[in-house]
């Protein structure tokens, strides 16, 4: 599995709700990144059921070195809020060194409307991002990546069952492989549909990898 550093980190961008009031009920996911091996950075996804609504945010924070000077800088915050399973709206900014990508898009009448770096718009009647932390995910054909504002055809496809490290425990896990134009990767989901990790083989062979802390 091969795939561009940058073309990758675009599309893992974007995160299970558990139930009560706002404050009980925000699930939240902390992963750290990893390239060959080494932390590069982090990315932070936050859950919250809000009634008939949910809530995600997220941060990532990536910074790789060579020579001690920081050769790849990488910064991104997103807001999506999703209704019966479906995203409603989103917003997102990200910095990829000194470029800037904004993008935005909500659901208006039968359409969902994109703006941004990638305008457009989908007459899907269940728009998603490459949501990881809700497996329902896997069964769409088509993605939105939330950094560019575009709509992806996705391959999805079941791998056997794997047994992977997970806070210092091992953890029967699912496994399933997505493709979409450059992206080729694949995430874990413990036995109770928990996003426990995600990994892909970047341009040149590194492996990104994003482990659940």
């Amino acid at each position: 599995m091969k795939v561009c550093f940058l073309t990758l980190l675009a599309l893992l961008l974007a995160a299970m709700p558990s139930y009560g009031n706002a404050a009980e009920s925000a699930r939240v996911f902390d992963f750290a990144v990893k390239l060959d091996g080494d932390q590069i950075g982090y990315h932070r996804f936050e859950i919250v059921d809000d009634g008939a609504l949910l809530r995600v945010t997220s941060e990532a924070k990536f910074d790789v070195r060579f020579l001690f000077i920081n050769a790849y800088k990488y910064r991104h915050t997103g807001n999506e809020l999703w209704d019966g399973g479906c995203l409603s709206e989103f917003s997102a900014n990200t910095r990829v060194n000194s470029k800037k990508l904004n993008a935005s898009g909500s659901r208006q009448d039968d359409r969902f409307v994109i703006a941004g770096n990638s305008q457009g718009s989908s007459g899907s009647d269940c728009v998603m991002t490459f949501a990881y932390w809700n497996p329902e995910f896997l069964k769409q054909s088509q993605l939105l990546n939330p950094q560019s504002g575009e709509l992806l055809d996705v391959d999805i496809e079941a791998l056997p069952a794997e047994t992977i490290s997970v806070r210092g425990g091992d953890v029967a896990a699912s496994v399933f492989r997505l493709t979409a134009k450059k992206m080729d990767l694949k995430v874990w989901y413990s036995p109770d549909n928990e996003w426990l990790a995600l990994e892909s083989v970047a341009k040149g062979g590194r492996i990104i990898r994003y482990e659940l802390t």
